[in-house]
């Protein structure tokens, strides 16, 4: 099965929540907290760099318990900016 290539927009959003999840890491390891979420380390890093911009629903939900964070709280901070967006798309 071949996977579709993701958007721009797509991959925007994967950055956000990879930049949201490490300010939620705070001063805790990449290494305490994959642990804690039942990942591995080298999954966080890549969500937190936008290289892997679409984990899995319960990835998600493990992270976000993790760092003390609710899925409410992670979905509004992967919304864009639309003002922002609007002017990247018109420049």
């Amino acid at each position: 099965m071949v996977r579709t290539p993701l958007t721009p927009r797509e991959r925007q959003r994967g950055e956000r929540f990879g930049a949201l999840l490490r300010r939620a890491r705070g001063d805790r390891s990449m290494v305490d907290v994959a642990a804690a979420a039942g990942v591995s380390a080298e999954t966080l890093r890549k969500i937190e760099t936008g290289r892997a911009p679409t984990p899995t629903f319960f990835t998600v939900a493990a992270l976000a318990a993790a760092v003390g964070v609710s899925l409410d709280e992670l979905a509004a901070g992967c919304v864009p900016d639309t003002d922002c967006e609007e002017q990247a798309l018109s420049a």
